[in-house]
């Protein structure tokens, strides 16, 4: 009976650990999705609101080190159950980076203050915060059904994303050459673009996770990436 009690709790705790992962995955979702909303809206309250809610996803993260810490303590999982906790404190780990990554977009709105490029320039940045929301749901699906087969289908689509901010540089350093007052906006929106390509290697990271939580070993494979020209243009927001 105690063993089975002992089980039970366990299990309780690993299920606590999901569903907090969870929860911080969707605060992320919704970070990520305002920052961008309030840089086209131009909507300088939207962007506090993000950077104040950063703290959230932080507590969200710190919980879930702690519940990992002890769940590992007291129980002494073997095996899956140890990946799973282990993965837990990845997923974590880049969740709460994907939030740092969209408050900074958020401060650059507050930064701009009302002074906004158009609409046309911010529409690249608004496509790849699309695939980028895209995969992260995705993946977190993927770690909360255990499906390795999603997850290895959003490793292997972070090319897309790679592609698509070398194009959106690309325009914005057009735009900087065509007209010297276009200047500081795409700078500010390159720093963006740069931002929500790094959030998704952030999805990529937690897909790997999910593979090893499900398969027990890392991928072999060598990371798949998009023009190699984007680390020229990267450099120059880095």
């Amino acid at each position: 009976m105690n063993e089975q009690h002992t089980a039970k709790a366990f299990d309780v705790d690993l299920q606590d650990l999901s569903r907090m992962v969870a929860e911080m995955g969707g605060l992320a979702e919704k970070q990520v999705a305002d920052a961008v909303d309030a840089l086209a809206k131009r909507d300088t309250t939207t962007a506090q609101r993000v950077t104040a809610a950063d703290v959230s996803i932080d507590n969200l993260q710190r919980e879930i080190e702690e519940k990992a810490v002890l769940t590992i303590a007291r129980r002494q999982p073997m095996a899956v159950d140890l990946r799973a906790i282990v993965g837990s404190l990845r997923l974590a780990n880049d969740l709460e980076r994907i939030g740092d990554l969209a408050k900074n977009i958020a401060k650059r709105v507050i930064a701009l203050n009302a002074e906004f490029p158009p609409p046309k320039l911010i529409r690249g940045v608004e496509h790849m915060t699309d695939l980028v929301l895209e995969q992260l749901k995705a993946v977190l699906d993927a770690y909360a059904h255990r499906d390795d087969n999603k997850a290895m289908a959003v490793w292997r689509g972070d090319e897309e994303i790679d592609a698509v901010c070398t194009s959106v540089f690309r325009e914005l350093l057009t735009y900087m050459m065509e007209d010297p007052r276009n200047i500081t906006f795409c700078i500010h929106l390159m720093f963006c673009a740069k931002n929500i390509e790094r959030m998704g290697d952030h999805a990529t990271n937690i897909a790997e996770t999910v593979h090893y939580i499900v398969d027990g070993r890392p991928i072999t494979e060598r990371r798949p990436k998009g023009d190699t020209e984007i680390s020229a243009l990267a450099g120059m927001t880095s």
